[in-house]
């Protein structure tokens, strides 16, 4: 069937059904929720907002963290011709009001008691709610009493739909016929590295024609199963859901971002959404393992050469040598096998996305034998505007653009999109709307180049070039990628707009810090300000410092840098729910600190 639609992807999962369909953690075992399950939630849940009057149109707040619920709401929501509005679950109280009051919400769907604090203080007592988990306070507001100001279970919400599905059977029909292509899906509010987030519009169409442009060039099927981690209130994770659950595969939720690892090992998904910091920390685990020296490091280093040496000639399409395939073969045995292990020994495919992903990591992964597919996109584009594909692959580049996807190279190098996966627009902001479409072209403010063979090369942020005071143009996140692969670098932030030079903030990685100290006779105990602090610690990080930006040119490199003993965190407002930096936070924040590094 053609698909125009999110309904139209409802009603292809549900031709294929299956008992697994979604999978989550209850009482230390996964649990299945099969396809039937899945569509009587759905519909129960629909007549539920339909009982709380959501109109078509209307906005219905969704502040949970990832989990099937999270799903069954969404589709309720599309199912009734209205538009969801994700929230993200680490949100504080004020971040949280503002989008339900911006959006208009008219319900809110929440995960847990806390969750429900979170939006009765946001919004009020004119705002229905319904909580996934029981457990929340008895009559804490409203009562059992139907309209406005409900507090409700999601039993109950589903009791009150199926009575509402008996008296009119007829209404659900009905609600799904006026959905079509241009109706309004979601509105997502971009995590806003700068100022108040905007809310993004996204209509069916763009949804789906992101799904299914995705689905002509990487092929997934029933036999494929998902590990969801990553927050569904962002658009990259909620987009690549819809892609699997219309090619018929399975999806588990993570118990918790701490319990990945173990969840991993017991789902083994054959398909992975990430974040390059999760492979950043999966490639600094592997590392630690195999030590700083010895026969287990000579054997490792080995074989991770072999693997690259496969990989350059699979990627220039030259036939790799008998002997190659041989070392590679041992390899695999030796080292591959025991990696690929850590991530359940069935991953076929890796998508990274959200931030840039270095060459050199990208090489790592593939030459072990898990195919990392980074691409790029926008919570404005739906998201994907390029993806690397397994038969076109090129690390060090986001991959070929979409198929009926236009990428055009402003004169300043800014990246500009035009295609069906475009936002609408932003949600009561026309002028900024206006100053991001502009003859139908998305201004993104990311800067980059197509390669010869149509290959989308990200270079940086526009807004984030730091031009020194020399008029050297330098982008900070191939530099602060490069020094993130450092086994003692956790996070960097590089400054140098309008300096004479480049200097850094870098957050220490205190494990293998204190790993190293003790390893030179040092007291890896003391107090993590006064480790770094010694002399012998701070002539290590100049030492890596020095290694890692002996490959940039002198303009770009860091000369002086500070050390922090604490990463950048969401609560202190450094970073955005998707963990980019916000960087004019941080420079406020570290003034004092960073004028020190040019005094």
């Amino acid at each position: 069937m053609a698909i125009r639609t999110l309904l139209d992807i409802y009603d292809t999962l549900l031709e294929r059904p299956r008992p697994d369909l979604l999978r989550a953690k209850a009482g230390g075992a996964y649990r299945d929720v099969s396809t039937a399950e899945f569509a009587r939630r759905v519909e129960c849940l629909g007549y539920a907002l339909m009982e709380l009057g959501v109109e078509p149109g209307d906005r219905v707040a969704l502040l949970s963290e990832n989990r099937p619920e999270w799903v069954i709401a969404d589709f309720a929501v599309q199912n009734i011709g209205a538009a969801d509005v994700p929230v993200y679950p680490t949100l504080l109280g004020p971040q949280v009001r503002h989008i339900l009051q911006d959006s208009g919400a008219k319900v809110a769907l929440v995960s847990t008691p806390v969750q429900l604090g979170k939006a009765l203080s946001a919004a009020g007592d004119g705002l229905p709610v319904v909580v996934f988990d029981s457990g929340f306070p008895a009559g804490a507001r409203g009562g059992s009493r139907p309209g406005a100001g409900d507090v409700l279970s999601l039993e109950e919400a589903c009791a009150r739909g199926e009575e509402a599905r008996v008296k009119d059977p007829a209404l659900w029909g009905k609600r799904r016929a006026g959905v079509g292509p241009g109706t309004l899906a979601s509105v997502i509010y971009t995590s806003g590295t700068t100022g108040l987030p905007k809310g993004v519009m996204l209509t069916h169409s763009n949804f789906v024609s992101n799904v299914t442009a995705t689905a002509s060039i990487v092929d997934v099927g029933p036999g494929d199963a998902g590990l969801s981690f990553l927050p569904l209130s962002h658009v990259y994770e909620r987009m690549v859901e819809y892609f699997c659950l219309s090619s018929g595969c399975s999806i588990a939720y993570a118990e918790s971002q701490e319990a990945v690892a173990q969840d991993l090992l017991e789902v083994r998904p054959t398909i992975l959404v990430v974040v390059p910091r999760f492979l950043e920390k999966a490639h600094a685990r592997a590392m630690e393992v195999v030590g700083p020296s010895g026969l287990k490091r000579k054997v490792f280093e080995w074989a991770i050469g072999k693997g690259r040496e496969r990989l350059g000639h699979t990627l220039a399409g030259r036939r790799v040598p008998p002997l190659l395939r041989l070392q590679n073969v041992l390899a695999d045995r030796l080292v591959f096998a025991k990696i690929r292990e850590r991530f359940g020994g069935r991953l076929r495919l890796v998508f990274s996305g959200a931030a840039p992903l270095s060459r050199d990591l990208a090489e790592f992964f593939l030459s072990v034998g898990i195919t990392v597919l980074e691409g790029y996109g926008l919570t404005e584009t739906s998201p994907v505007v390029a993806v690397n594909t397994p038969m076109r692959l090129r690390p060090g580049t986001v991959g070929p653009v979409l198929p009926g996807v236009e990428v055009r190279i402003a004169e300043d190098g800014e990246i500009l999109v035009r295609g069906p996966n475009v936002m609408k627009g932003y949600w009561n902001m026309p002028r900024e709307t206006a100053e991001a479409l502009r003859d139908g072209w998305l201004h993104t403010g990311d800067v980059g180049r197509l390669d010869a063979e149509g290959f989308l090369v990200i270079t940086d942020r526009k807004k984030d070039l730091i031009v020194t005071s020399l008029g050297k143009n330098v982008a900070p996140q191939p530099v602060e990628n490069a020094m993130k692969e450092s086994p003692f670098v956790a996070n960097v932030v590089c400054i140098g707009d309008r300096r004479n030079y480049v200097s850094a903030l870098l957050v220490a990685e205190m494990d293998a810090v204190r790993k190293w100290a003790g390893r030179n006779g040092l007291p890896a105990g003391e107090p993590a300000g006064q480790l770094l602090a010694r002399p012998e610690v701070r002539r290590m990080f100049q030492e890596e410092v020095d290694r890692v930006m002996a490959g940039f040119a002198p303009y770009e490199r860091i000369k002086r840098f500070a050390l922090l003993e604490g990463d950048f965190t969401l609560e202190a407002g450094e970073v955005t729910p998707t963990l980019k930096l916000r960087r004019d936070v941080i420079w406020r924040k570290y003034a004092d600190l960073i004028e020190s590094l040019y005094s």
